[in-house]
């Protein structure tokens, strides 16, 4: 029972953690066939190398970073103009590519073509309405009304004096006799 004890405290059965400091907890491991252990040791040295640069260079980004912004705030520079710079440079670009020039040019046509279409279909109705009009007894008739209507209410636009009326006067058309003084309507 004492060797399977020893077996298990000399090889961890744990599941390596995966990252920088994978070497630190889980402790030294065999070497791979084929590796001495002097290049095992060389390999180490320089995994601990590797890891400390990365250090220095986060905090040396960290550090760029912070001077970055306070920059940006001294030249007032804020997440908005930014966001707003990148989305008028973005737009640009869009504007500016073979896709979006071919796509609006196949638009155009369209809707050059799309109006045309409307303006035809516009001219036929009128033609429709026009031979409607001209072949309809019900529709001249109606339409013989509506301008009697329209002269007996619009006063003619004459030239001649006060006293001279060519149309229908007041009292015929509204039953007001001409001389009665306007009645006003009470405001509320």
């Amino acid at each position: 029972m004492e060797d399977a004890e020893t077996g298990s405290q000399l090889h961890p059965v744990s599941v390596p953690e995966v990252g920088e400091d994978a070497v630190t907890s889980v402790g030294p491991s065999p070497p791979p066939p084929g590796m001495t252990e002097e290049e095992q040791q060389e390999l180490q040295e320089e995994l601990v190398k590797v890891e400390d640069e990365i250090q220095t260079l986060s905090q040396v980004l960290a550090a760029k970073e912070k001077q970055l912004a306070d920059i940006k705030r001294q030249l007032g520079i804020t997440p908005l103009n930014e966001l707003k710079q990148n989305f008028t440079k973005t737009w640009q670009d869009v504007t500016t590519s073979i896709a979006y020039k071919r796509t609006s040019e196949t638009l155009s046509q369209a809707g050059l073509k799309a109006t045309a279409a409307f303006s035809n279909m516009g001219s036929a109705i009128t033609r429709k309405l026009e031979d409607v009009r001209n072949a309809a007894p019900t529709f001249k008739s109606f339409e013989e009304k509506v301008e009697t209507l329209k002269t007996k209410i619009s006063p003619p636009a004459s030239s001649s004096s006060q006293g001279e009326q060519e149309g229908p006067s007041n009292e015929s058309v509204l039953g007001v006799p001409e001389g009665s003084p306007p009645q006003e309507t009470p405001m509320n």
